[in-house]
């Protein structure tokens, strides 16, 4: 898969895809990801990339000319089609059913805004989506690339050194993943779950629909709204719901006893 990036900030985007899963995806050729500056193909000595708001108020505005001369020379440099997504707190939710949708594509390109953002005319006529990474804003669209090609890069297949890694994760099921530990079994803060250590494989596997289940719950109540949860899962929610109403009960005595 390639994942082109429009941005004043090149080094910022190179460097953060360049660590961990999503660096390991590059080196094996899984993903390739290029950076495109603005300034780069503006035709002034100052290499000037915006400008001010018609119609007044604070801030600038990033200009059409330059960036439809990076979006030319962007969408040739390769064949493959490209899907162009403007990074907007207007956009979009991005969720994980997007970025497992975005994965599959061949290539992909981020637009990345700052200052005011970007005139309108260039993005109604050359953005194909808008998304956001969340309900607040940033200064500029490159920690939202960062975001999306770390969540699409390790879904590329061959990213991960454990492909169930990604079926499990949160959302991958429209469910939070459930708790997870390692060594050692017993420790000052608690021990690890016995069910865990039975290698009673479904017994581990309903253990850990019930947790994720329940976290869920707890959570992400709206989660649950949007999920059809078949015989089994609704059991082991009700379950879940009579346990933690149990402990709650039992840390209140200790409470009262204390």
């Amino acid at each position: 898969m390639r994942i082109d990036v429009v941005t004043l900030f090149p080094d910022f985007v190179r460097q953060s895809a360049s660590v961990g899963v999503v660096g390991r995806a590059q080196q094996r050729e899984l993903l390739q990801v290029e950076t495109w500056n603005p300034r780069d193909y503006t035709s002034d000595r100052h290499r000037t990339v915006d400008s001010s708001s018609y119609g007044g108020g604070p801030g600038m505005v990033m200009m059409i000319e330059p960036l439809r001369a990076t979006l030319m020379a962007m969408r040739g440099a390769a064949p493959e089609p490209v899907h162009l997504i403007y990074l907007s707190p207007q956009g979009s939710r991005l969720t994980q059913g997007r970025v497992e949708a975005l994965a599959k594509l061949p290539r992909i390109a981020m637009l990345c805004g700052r200052y005011e953002g970007v005139d309108e005319r260039l993005l109604a006529h050359e953005v194909d989506e808008e998304l956001s990474i969340g309900d607040y804003v940033l200064s500029g669209g490159e920690l939202a690339a960062a975001v999306i090609i770390d969540a699409v890069g390790r879904l590329q297949d061959g990213a991960l050194n454990d492909a169930q890694s990604a079926e499990q994760d949160s959302f991958s099921d429209g469910l939070l993943d459930c708790p997870h530990y390692t060594k050692p079994v017993h420790d000052a803060l608690g021990s690890v779950p016995e069910v865990l250590l039975s290698g009673d494989h479904a017994a581990i596997a309903r253990w850990r629909l019930k947790q994720s289940l329940g976290r869920t719950w707890l959570r992400r109540p709206d989660l649950l709204s949007q999920h059809a949860l078949d015989v089994e899962s609704r059991a082991l929610l009700d379950e879940f719901r009579r346990e933690h109403v149990r402990s709650g009960q039992a840390r209140s005595n200790e409470t009262v006893d204390d």
